[in-house]
């Protein structure tokens, strides 16, 4: 498949066809596909990446946005079905780690199982936090997303532009403290989360309940930085991807 075949769901940036793998990789609330091109540019060809961009925003700006996860987990099954004809890792960072475990959860039962699932910057699924963020006035929100130091200070200056993302930022917000897991078993592949030392979304606790959700092998690796601390250690977080994935 090419990039022009992918359709609204999938972005594929860098195709690698040759490759044995491919890694899936779920943007975080208010994220796009694009914050996986650097990603994809330095694991091709070994690895073929594929980012998976949501209703509501980038092209899919005029699109509502899903305010559910596990609509939104539904509907990503679907459209990657054409995708899963060589083993898959899955990747997601904060809303996108929860999405990609209930991604995970829906493949496996249909015996399609990924060689690991990558969660980044998030609480384990059977965790949760009793925050109303999506609730809040604008002015609010947009502290909250300030603090959280994901997106660019002239963004979060700029009335027009926080006109056209405070929608989709409130609705992925939504999905995201409305969200409780259902009961299921655990996962069956190997699940490495990676996580921040100082991230106000998730204390350390929280991140190594994940190890609850696999019956397979369970590893963390904690960062120095906040909730976007992968910003800072690229190379790094890209190597363990690479070294987890061939040893797969």
């Amino acid at each position: 498949m090419s990039t022009a075949t992918t359709g609204a769901w999938v972005r594929r940036f860098h195709p690698a066809p040759d490759a044995a793998t491919r890694l899936i990789c779920f943007p975080h609330a208010g994220g796009s596909a694009t914050y996986y091109f650097p990603v994809s540019r330095a694991l091709a060809p070994e690895i073929d990446v594929l980012a998976i961009q949501y209703p509501g925003r980038m092209d899919r700006r005029n699109e509502p946005c899903v305010e559910d996860i596990h609509e939104l987990a539904d509907l990503v099954v679907e459209q990657l079905t054409p995708w899963l004809d060589r083993p898959f890792t899955l990747f997601g960072h904060s809303l996108g780690a929860t999405l990609g475990f209930e991604v995970a959860q829906r493949l496996s039962a249909t015996g399609e199982h990924p060689l690991a699932l990558f969660a980044s910057g998030r609480m384990a699924p059977s965790r949760h936090r009793d925050t109303q963020f999506h609730r809040f006035d604008d002015p609010a929100l947009i502290e909250q997303i300030g603090r959280l130091s994901g997106t660019d200070a002239k963004v979060l200056g700029d009335a027009e532009m926080l006109r056209l993302i405070l929608p989709t930022i409130r609705g992925d917000y939504k999905a995201v403290e409305t969200y409780r897991m259902r009961p299921g078993p655990p996962l069956t592949c190997p699940i490495t989360v990676l996580t921040g030392d100082d991230d106000p979304e998730v204390t350390l606790d929280e991140a190594q309940a994940w190890a609850a959700h696999t019956s397979g092998r369970f590893e963390m690796t904690v960062f120095n930085g906040g909730h976007f601390f992968l910003t800072d250690h690229v190379d790094a977080v890209l190597t363990q991807i690479s070294a987890q994935v061939a040893a797969a």
